[in-house]
């Protein structure tokens, strides 16, 4: 009699172990996923120091700008781009580079400089955009309308993130 229990108690145990090791790699492979979750993408602004209100033809403003990102992926690359809505002029890159309207440049640092020379007298009002590789972006726009009287400063105006134009 001892045998036949000894021999009931081992099946028992084989089927309980058999069992839970069942139920240990069932749980394993379902709560497995084959996907890696890895952001890539961060929104992200760009932060300007307080510029002058007023511009005079010929007078150049510098705009003081460092890219603020809520995170870093090592492959992001931002470019660079301006609109001129009203008045004539141009906006150099700290680097040199001369920008021509709505052609996009790469922006090599997170703190840059931008310099405007007006080339007329009217009201000078034009926007920078911001764009990263995974299409996030934000825009900045300047409005330098040539007032007379005593010199103001403004404060850019962010018009925040925005799905890019189509080109």
């Amino acid at each position: 009699m001892n045998i036949l229990n000894n021999k009931n108690r081992r099946k028992s145990i084989f089927k309980a172990l058999a069992l839970c090791l069942f139920a240990a790699v069932s749980l394993t492979l379902v709560s497995c996923d084959d996907d890696m979750d890895i952001q890539q993408s961060y929104p992200f602004t760009v932060e300007t120091m307080p510029v002058p209100n007023k511009v005079t033809k010929g007078q150049t403003v510098e705009i003081r700008c460092e890219l603020k990102k809520t995170g870093d992926f090592a492959n992001t690359l931002y470019t660079i781009r301006y609109f001129q809505f009203e008045g004539e002029g141009t906006l150099k890159m700290d680097n040199g580079i001369t920008f021509l309207p709505n052609d996009r440049y790469l922006l090599e640092n997170e703190k840059f400089r931008l310099y405007y020379t007006a080339e007329g007298d009217e009201a000078h009002n034009f926007i920078v955009v911001v764009v990263d590789n995974f299409k996030n972006s934000y825009e900045l726009e300047f409005d330098f309308n040539n007032r007379n009287g005593k010199d103001d400063i403004q404060t850019v105006i962010p018009m925040g993130n925005f799905k890019p134009l189509p080109r």
